[in-house]
């Protein structure tokens, strides 16, 4: 068995994942999970390719999404403890998923919706991310029209797990995200 790297992560995605959309989402949670463990003291590497790799069952399986997660990993020699991170992220919300546990855990199940509700954010102003602010975010989240799809609770849930205030995980993925703003489209409008 093998710690999961990026470079498998992004294999497996290559042969998982067709859609813009979940590919874009693949960078975005890879890159505030670096940004996570950055935070925490711990392997940037392998928490962004744990991020990066989290849905690759999802467009396959989208009714029963993390149930084919499993196979799909073993067959790739990915270890148990890494298949168990990613089954975490569906906790509350998909058969087969496990509870949230460790800091690892935790932060791919929070910032798994989290990333939807910045890149959204993020789309709808000139300068994109460059100059989002936490308060603007926290007007977002509060708005449950806008980006209405967005787990608001699992966010919240998933901050009270990390034992941080939801500000200071807003902010963490912000910037975690900014150096990834042109791949994930979000970046300063052309004039």
């Amino acid at each position: 068995m093998k710690t999961l790297t990026k470079d498998l992560a992004k294999k497996l995605i290559d042969e998982h994942v067709r859609s813009p959309h979940l590919l874009e989402h693949a960078v975005a949670v890879s890159a505030a999970m670096e940004a996570m463990a950055r935070h925490f003291g711990e392997d940037e590497a392998y928490w962004a390719a744990v991020g990066y790799a989290h849905d690759v069952d999802y467009e396959e399986y989208p009714d029963t999404h993390l149930q084919h997660t499993r196979p799909i990993l073993e067959a790739a020699g990915v270890e148990e403890e890494t298949i168990r991170v990613i089954l975490a992220h569906g906790w509350g919300s998909c058969e087969g998923a496990v509870e949230p546990q460790t800091p690892l855990e935790n932060s791919l199940y929070t910032v798994d919706s989290l990333t939807g509700l910045v890149s959204a954010a993020a789309k709808m102003r000139p300068m994109g991310i460059m100059d989002l602010e936490v308060s603007s975010l926290k007007k977002k989240f509060k708005d449950k029209k806008f980006a209405a799809k967005i787990d608001r609770e699992q966010i919240k849930d998933g901050c009270e797990r990390l034992g941080m205030d939801m500000a200071e995980v807003m902010a963490i993925c912000i910037e975690g995200m900014k150096p990834y703003a042109n791949a994930l489209g979000i970046g300063p409008k052309q004039a």
